[in-house]
């Protein structure tokens, strides 16, 4: 079984904590991603970052002394967002990292697919993001089949706890023997089961800890999940496609 999960925008740089095991799988692609960024305008790359004046400065400097292979970070301390923080991989014991090493994947606009100590520097580009890079209109073209190919040669299982932006860039090219499974985690409102954002950040967050703490290694054993008031509710299947449902216990049930 691997797991996906998305990158966060607010990355850190850490490289006393944890060494690196290595360079990211896909990085000549990398290499041609930085060099199409750094061939565009500082106004141009914010259009692209749709973010303020503060955080572009920010990353047009990055960008000007970015080096792919010194003074890098283990991909899963390098990212600071609100999973992260639930996951809460600094404070994990050694099986637990282990676990994470062998089952997690991180996807990544930038990177493709990253392993946890793979080492990353600070970057900003989502997988959503349209870059065109050799002759690709946008990320989901460049990357194409090749993020899935490779989970496909490492599990007959994937799990997927990442955000449709990023898991569209995999599930739409794994082979028909993969087996591809969604966790929703939501409340209840007029009949159906509403996702918000920041409560599916931590839940997500929450599950992959979860699940390095207890070494699970099949989505059957996912159903017990519990944690921050959610109860899992319904799973539906189609061929080799599923999904699992939790909701808040604290939601008015249909």
């Amino acid at each position: 079984m691997r797991i996906i999960i998305a990158p966060a925008k607010k990355m850190v740089v850490d490289t006393d904590s944890f060494a690196v095991d290595g360079p990211p799988l896909f990085l000549d692609r990398t290499r041609r991603l930085k060099a199409a960024l750094q061939e565009m305008s500082p106004r141009e790359l914010q259009a692209l970052w749709k973010c303020n004046d503060s955080i572009a400065r920010q990353n047009v400097e990055r960008l000007e002394h970015m080096d792919l292979t010194r003074r890098l970070t283990p991909a899963v301390f390098a990212y600071e967002g609100i999973q992260y923080r639930y996951m809460a991989p600094g404070v994990m014991e050694a099986g637990q990292l282990e676990y994470l090493r062998e089952h997690l994947r991180i996807l990544s606009g930038f990177y493709g697919l990253l392993r946890p100590f793979d080492g990353v520097t600070p970057y900003r580009l989502e997988m959503g993001a349209k870059l065109n890079v050799d002759g690709c209109r946008d990320l989901y073209q460049f990357w194409g089949g090749l993020l899935a190919k490779r989970l496909a040669s490492e599990a007959d299982v994937v799990l997927n706890l990442a955000s449709k932006e990023y898991s569209k860039a995999v599930e739409p090219a794994l082979p028909p023997h993969v087996r591809f499974v969604t966790c929703t985690f939501g409340q209840w409102k007029d009949g159906k089961i509403v996702e918000k954002g920041t409560l599916c950040k931590m839940a997500r967050g929450q599950m992959v800890r979860w699940l390095a703490e207890r070494q699970i290694k099949r989505p059957e054993d996912l159903r017990a999940f519990d944690q921050l008031g959610y109860r899992f509710c319904d799973s539906i299947t189609a061929g080799n496609r599923t999904a699992l449902f939790w909701v808040k216990t604290d939601g008015a049930a249909p």
